[in-house]
């Protein structure tokens, strides 16, 4: 069964704000705020959410000089 969230009016918002805002932390629950029984707004609980790991170190790395001309010292993988 699916929970509705509760429908308040702007008037009872404003004068119970605080008290709402901690029941839908606690809670986990959406309030609609609505103005001559029209819904304007929703108030629901926070969610934080885990940066993406594709991209997350985008623009932290430094590039210091030529990349990509070859360098004229010779490297041979099985020497120590």
């Amino acid at each position: 069964m699916t929970h509705l969230p509760r429908e308040i009016s702007a008037a009872d918002f404003k004068a119970q704000c605080l008290k709402l805002m901690d029941q839908v932390e606690q809670q986990r629950t959406e309030v609609i705020i609505t103005k001559r029984g029209k819904p304007v707004a929703k108030l629901v609980p926070f969610m934080v959410q885990a940066p993406s790991v594709f991209g997350f170190m985008a623009g932290t790395g430094i590039i210091q000089g030529d990349i990509e001309t070859p360098i004229e010292e010779s490297w041979n993988a099985e020497h120590d």
